[in-house]
């Protein structure tokens, strides 16, 4: 049975490599994928990138009020339609659909990825962060821990080596703990950055705030 699988980690626990990763293992195995990601993470365009240097483009961008099962609908019958044109006699399907930056979806597109698993049958693998600077759950990544099937946890450490839990926010260099919910990395004129800690240095940082 297809499921809905969620893996979450704070930045910097490889979820996009592990997305490219989870893509490159299916198609070694002649499997045919597809990767989408919210066109709210304007960082690297049309592309998923790691930190490692490993790059691929999405087939679909997702934008706040799509439907993210007829944006799938749609790309799946590419698939059968060129895989038809290139081999008749094949009968070629998606095997997997796997959505980077899955924070940024809607409550919304989250229920659609369940559909997709349990009305399309075909598996969903969701990569995000559970919360943002603030340690306050993005409404998409708090959906998908309601709804998937199955919770996986990327970790990583802090700088003083414990687990990572949080995403501290730096702008020019110096904690934050107001703004925006959003606010992608490395792309504002301000230098906003981003810091993965455990909560006592968190707790530190933030004269003991949380929220």
């Amino acid at each position: 049975m297809a499921k809905l699988y969620f893996r979450y980690g704070a930045m910097n626990s490889g979820k996009s490599t592990a997305l490219l990763q989870a893509a490159y293992n299916y198609e070694e195995r002649g499997q045919h994928v597809l990767l989408a990601k919210p066109v709210i993470d304007t960082k690297d365009a049309d592309s998923i990138s790691s930190r490692l240097g490993m790059s691929r483009p999405v087939d679909f961008l997702i934008r706040p009020d799509d439907d993210v099962r007829a944006l799938f609908a749609a790309q799946r019958a590419r698939v059968r339609r060129d895989s038809a044109a290139l081999i008749p006699d094949a009968s070629v399907d998606v095997a997997c659909l796997l959505i980077d930056e899955a924070q940024f979806l809607t409550r919304e597109q989250v229920d659609d990825l369940l559909r997709i698993v349990v009305l399309d049958g075909v598996p969903v693998l969701a990569y995000g962060i559970r919360t943002d600077f603030q340690t306050q759950a993005f409404p998409g990544s708090r959906r998908l821990l309601e709804l998937a099937h199955t919770l996986e946890e990327l970790k990583t450490i802090c700088r003083c080596g414990r687990k990572a839990l949080f995403n501290a926010r730096l702008v020019g260099g110096r904690f934050v703990f107001d703004g925006d919910q959003v606010a992608i990395d490395e792309l504002s004129a301000d230098r906003v950055t981003y810091e993965s800690m455990c909560a006592e240095c968190y707790l530190h940082e933030s004269g003991g705030r949380l929220g």
